[in-house]
């Protein structure tokens, strides 16, 4: 069955009717559009580890046998790894948790997997059930977008061409307006982060457009607002934190790149 849906103009009124791409047909899979935003945000995780040889790069070695040459037996000190000095002398204690520069007990691993990938045939099937999700008016209440028209919204091709945040702030409040007034009340955090002054944002509408137009720099200060091209769509953006079913808005022109995903 195509699917059908109502084209706004800047001044908020309908149009036309235009048909949606098959993408937004397509079953809401929650599971795996979970799966594929959580994959994208371990993309962003700073890779940590150790120097698999820090410490060990040392001339210290143990020498506590009574037959070794230059052994540390019966000498009142500590047998411990320690430097190798000419004519048999002990340096210093190397190489041990317990030394000076010595190696970490149990230091992360560099060779921890921490980037949970998919398939691409996986995360495609996922951006279109995220895309599909964008449509189901339960699943964009349930995130707490408030919205009093039908899913999806679509926008004439001219809002593509608003150079100013203003313009695009007026044009989008005739259509959102409720979500874009929600978009600015954020959550005062605690601990240190309220003292920094920071806040939680609610994410508001996702704008996809058909490429680098004007509106990607005259919407990107609005408060929750997210402008992104259709080909840098992902399942994070269209499900962030991992939950679909964000407000989301397509320009005629967007939907047609849609259509070839």
């Amino acid at each position: 069955m195509v699917m059908k849906a109502q084209v706004y103009s800047i001044d908020g009124r309908v149009l036309r009717e235009v048909e949606l791409p098959e993408a937004f047909s397509s079953p809401v899979r929650l599971d795996l559009i979970s799966r594929a935003a959580i994959s994208d945000q371990t993309r962003r995780y700073q890779p940590k580890g150790n120097y698999p040889r820090a410490g060990l790069e040392t001339s210290a070695r143990y020498r506590g046998r009574k037959e070794d040459f230059g052994s540390g037996k019966n000498r009142g000190m500590a047998i411990r790894p320690r430097e190798v000095l000419p004519k048999g002398r002990l340096g210093k204690v190397k190489r041990i948790p317990s030394a000076v520069k010595g190696h970490r007990a149990h230091p992360p691993k560099v060779n921890e997997k921490i980037v949970e990938k998919l398939n691409k045939k996986e995360y495609r099937a996922a951006l279109l059930s995220a895309i599909a999700a964008t449509a189901d008016a339960g699943l964009v209440r349930a995130r707490g977008h408030r919205i009093d028209k039908g899913l999806p919204i679509v926008l004439e091709n001219s809002f593509e061409k608003l150079e100013k945040t203003k313009q695009a702030y007026e044009a989008l409040s005739l259509l959102i307006g409720q979500d874009l007034e929600r978009g600015k009340n954020g959550k005062i955090r605690s601990g240190v982060r309220a003292r920094r002054g920071g806040k939680r944002r609610p994410k508001s509408a996702l704008i996809a457009v058909s490429g680098d137009v004007p509106l990607i720099k005259a919407a990107r200060n609005i408060a929750g607002v997210d402008v992104v091209k259709v080909s840098q769509l992902s399942a994070e953006l269209l499900a962030p934190g991992a939950q679909a079913g964000r407000l989301a808005l397509y320009t005629e022109a967007a939907l047609e790149k849609i259509a070839k995903l």
